[in-house]
């Protein structure tokens, strides 16, 4: 954990001259060395694109969690009393499963203080570490309860290929899941028919996932949507949520490691993103795949920051 902030990152404007409440996500950071409390929004970045690189996708999603600080710090703190900045988990010498196992560590260390964790990847092999994390504050509380794993992504990420990437996480959640005999549901919504193999498909069917493809989560489609994402939560004790930013129009995210030709509006994206959050059975989110590498103007980093905030905000 970070012992300050860095300044180049947590750095806004300062209109306290004004009349009211002006403080920004800048003026309310501070590190997890000061300590974290119950309730406390709590970030964790996930430095990382040793799996993107394996799954022979774009490099460049290692130097997301600083791009999506820095727009996270000018927004304003509407409600805010505190943010948690817990550093970051690096891997810069290609070894993916200690980097993963590291993050696991500190989303199940924030959880057991009762706080509310928010990884920012990194490439979509975060949820491998995201998850196992969730899982050991869980199971290091006798928890059995039903574990709903809702990703937001244009790709399954099923691959039983290994050694892991940024293609395989959910895979190996099933594998343990089968393993340890815990009681999961997979729901990936925003499925890419054109990004997605046959055998990809298959292997969803195989593990009894939920699926909607992006053709069917325009915002015509929202309320029905809704509707059923509400069944998965009532029937789940806690949830994961993870986000691959590739789910959105590449128009809109330009900056990802594989931009979607179709892709689900950030309106609808939002809205199934709050409706987790007020189900009260989030226990950790994260964010996938920005690659400020290939972003225009900080557009991708930017529409992170907004869902990062929509997540964390009180």
């Amino acid at each position: 954990m970070i012992a300050r902030l860095d300044p180049a990152l947590w750095r806004a404007r300062d209109d306290s001259a004004e009349r009211g409440d002006t403080r920004r996500l800048a003026h309310v950071a501070s590190a997890a060395g000061q300590g974290i409390g119950a309730g406390d929004p709590v970030l964790i970045g996930f430095a990382c694109d040793a799996g993107v690189a394996r799954n022979q996708g774009r490099l460049g999603a290692a130097a997301a969690p600083a791009a999506i600080r820095r727009m996270l710090a000018g927004l304003p703190a509407h409600g805010f009393p505190r943010l948690v900045d817990a550093g970051d988990i690096v891997c810069d010498d290609g070894h993916l499963e200690d980097a993963q196992d590291r993050l696991a560590a500190c989303v199940a260390n924030t959880l057991a203080a009762g706080a509310r964790p928010l990884v920012l990847g990194g490439g979509h092999e975060v949820a491998w570490g995201s998850f196992q994390g969730l899982r050991r504050w869980l199971d290091g509380q006798g928890d059995r309860g039903p574990v709903l794993v809702l990703n937001l992504d244009a790709h399954f990420d099923l691959r039983t290929g290994r050694p892991a990437s940024s293609g395989t996480p959910f895979d190996q959640i099933a594998e343990h899941c089968a393993a340890a005999g815990h009681a999961w549901q997979y729901a990936c919504y925003g499925v890419s028919r054109l990004g997605n193999t046959a055998a990809l498909y298959a292997r969803a069917a195989e593990i009894g996932a939920v699926w909607v493809e992006d053709r069917d989560l325009q915002e015509r489609h929202l309320d029905a949507r809704l509707a059923e994402i509400d069944g998965l939560l009532d029937a789940a004790a806690h949830v994961y949520l993870t986000i691959d930013i590739d789910v959105l129009p590449a128009a809109v995210a330009p900056g990802v490691s594989a931009p979607a030709a179709y892709g689900v509006p950030l309106s609808v994206v939002e809205e199934i993103a709050l409706r987790v959050r007020r189900s009260g059975k989030l226990r950790v989110a994260d964010l996938a795949e920005c690659n400020p590498a290939f972003d225009l103007d900080n557009r991708t980093a930017r529409v992170a920051a907004r869902l990062a905030w929509q997540l964390l905000a009180p």
